[in-house]
């Protein structure tokens, strides 16, 4: 099932916010992303019944297995994009923009061979 961009952002955020606090609640989201309380309300309650996430009664949310398998592959592709774009010259802040646009829509094959590029032979280039 190929989710939209914007379901994958929240993955990833959840992911990102999990990472930095140990725990993540929707106003973590809200801050994370910088979206309004009610969109990321709405927005966590799709992901709650497309089974991407679950919430406990103490209102924290967790990634469930596929959740946490498409935020992992997302936040891969971010990282490794930004710091292609990094290394070869772009400004960070850049970087991690045209990254973000990125991500999302490179095929799995086309990720792999720039992973594989990359760990190969990006330091022969630079």
């Amino acid at each position: 099932m190929k989710l939209l961009e914007s379901a994958e952002n929240y993955l990833e955020a959840i992911l990102m916010v999990r990472e930095e606090k140990g725990m993540v609640r929707s106003i973590d989201i809200v801050n994370k992303l910088g979206f309004s309380k009610p969109s990321v309300s709405v927005a966590v309650k799709n992901l709650e019944t497309n089974e991407f996430i679950t919430r406990d009664p103490d209102g924290f949310i967790h990634l469930t297995e596929s959740g946490e398998e498409i935020a992992r592959m997302i936040y891969e592709r971010h990282n490794l994009l930004t710091d292609i774009f990094v290394k070869i010259g772009v400004d960070p802040e850049t970087a991690r923009e045209d990254a973000c646009k990125i991500e999302h829509d490179l095929s799995e094959e086309t990720f792999e061979r720039i992973k594989k590029a990359y760990t190969a032979h990006i330091d022969k280039y630079i």
